[in-house]
């Protein structure tokens, strides 16, 4: 008789790897966001509302730099990492978007 046979465990390869890079590539480049915020809130002249935005966008910063590297530490300690919870995704996007919008807000 034919048994019900279970699917293949899930091989996810160099996926996980790829993730992890992926989340380091996007902190360097919120890295480089936030240190050309901080040279474009002292360059044209120190002023309160320039340092806050500064400041804001450290924070920012901080916060993105947070969730990532709790998802990279989840993505290095298993070979089959659990999924994003979509309030880590929502975090990373808000942090992501808020720290665009404070740099683009300094150059105006």
């Amino acid at each position: 008789m034919g048994g019900v046979t279970s699917p293949p465990a899930r091989d996810p390869g160099l996926q996980p790897e790829r993730t992890r890079l992926a989340w380091r590539r996007t902190t360097l480049a919120g890295t480089v966001a936030a240190v050309l915020a901080v040279k474009t809130a002292v360059h044209g002249g120190v002023s309160v509302p320039r340092i806050v935005l500064c400041a804001l966008c450290c924070a920012l910063w901080l916060g993105f730099l947070a969730v990532a590297n709790r998802r990279i530490t989840t993505l290095a300690s298993s070979p089959e990492p659990t999924a994003l919870a979509p309030r880590h995704a929502t975090a990373a996007v808000l942090y992501a978007v808020a720290l665009a919008g404070c740099g683009m807000l300094l150059i105006l």
